[in-house]
């Protein structure tokens, strides 16, 4: 984490280097006190929350999961995520996954920002291992299914579907930590409105190609229709099936004219 210098810290350390570089006597104006009260300045680095309140967090996140509450999840989403969802989403998607019976939180890794929580979610249909990614407020900035044991095709084929369906929310839990970083729920709406206002409504996706697979890397080219026309996205992903790239083609073949 980057803090920004004051600018009277700044000045202050400017003028010290050049009167050391010359050879001179430091100015008054540069004497250990100014320094001290210009370095007074710095703000102070917050402090990660607890390992306690972010289990306390992770709970309330899990336990509204389990509940099957899409009004209780709903409230518990960051501003982030709330801003591409509603309760009603919510539901929707929680319809077409298996119950959750139960959970079990692995372990806490506490951050300035954002806190990850690694969790084993036991399910009507098996257990899968699920990241949290929490604010400082114990709010769901994000979260992260682990696909490691699927194949590429699936894992973008559901990626795809949720952007289809506008569940931008389920969409973005595929892609990596780092790409989830780059790109907020809202980010990735953006691009998804973006290629749909050249090429129309996506419609479905027609078909899905491994073109390429290497030890630590994957390119899966998906085929689909959209009102006007038929193109394709390029996705990446790394050895664990975590998507790390997507082309949104920025200049779609558009159809051709009648003859």
């Amino acid at each position: 984490m980057v803090l920004p210098v004051p600018v009277k810290l700044r000045s202050a350390l400017v003028g010290l280097a050049m009167a050391t570089a010359l050879g001179g006597p430091i100015p008054p104006a540069l004497q250990a006190a100014d320094l001290t009260g210009a370095l007074a300045q710095v703000p102070a680095q917050a402090s990660p929350p607890s390992v306690a309140a972010i289990t306390k967090a992770a709970n309330r996140v899990l336990d509204a999961l389990r509940s099957g509450d899409a009004n209780a999840r709903f409230a518990l989403f960051a501003d982030a995520l709330k801003r591409t969802s509603s309760p009603t989403m919510v539901a929707n998607t929680m319809k077409t996954q298996p119950k959750v019976l139960s959970y079990r939180i692995l372990r806490v890794l506490p951050g300035l920002s954002n806190s990850l929580v690694e969790t084993t979610i036991n399910t009507t249909a098996g257990s899968r291992d699920v990241v949290l990614v929490l604010n400082n407020a114990g709010q769901l900035a994000g979260f992260q299914t682990d696909n490691a044991d699927q194949l590429s095709t699936d894992v973008v084929k559901g990626f795809v579907e949720a952007l289809i369906k506008g569940q931008f929310v389920t969409a973005r839990s595929v892609l990596s930590l780092a790409m989830q970083d780059e790109l907020t729920p809202s980010a990735l709406q953006a691009k998804w409105q973006r290629l749909q206002r050249v090429t129309g409504d996506a419609i479905k996706v027609r078909h899905l190609l491994l073109a390429d697979s290497a030890p630590d890397q994957k390119l899966v080219i998906v085929s689909m229709d959209f009102q006007r026309l038929t193109d394709s996205l390029f996705v990446v992903l790394n050895d664990k099936n975590e998507i790390t790239g997507v082309d949104f083609p920025n200049e779609p073949i558009k159809p051709a004219a009648a003859r």
